[in-house]
């Protein structure tokens, strides 16, 4: 049985040619009034929420999203 090799995917930054890997993804939630109302919450009332996506979440621009 051979184990595949999974490579971190990498991401371009303006202005280098350098690849930097993606080991972690940060998001927030309800980070700005609107999108606290459009999640049916109170903007006032409610603090933003954490939570974080695979590294594999990560799709270059112009790349195709694969679909099992």
């Amino acid at each position: 049985m051979q184990i595949p090799v999974v490579t971190a995917p990498t991401i371009a930054i303006v202005g280098s040619a350098a690849r930097f890997p993606v080991r972690r993804i940060f998001c927030v939630g309800q980070n700005y009034a609107d999108h606290a109302r459009e999640m049916g919450s109170d903007p006032d009332r409610q603090q933003p929420f954490f939570f974080s996506k695979p590294a594999d979440a990560v799709v270059p621009g112009g790349g195709t999203l694969p679909y099992p």
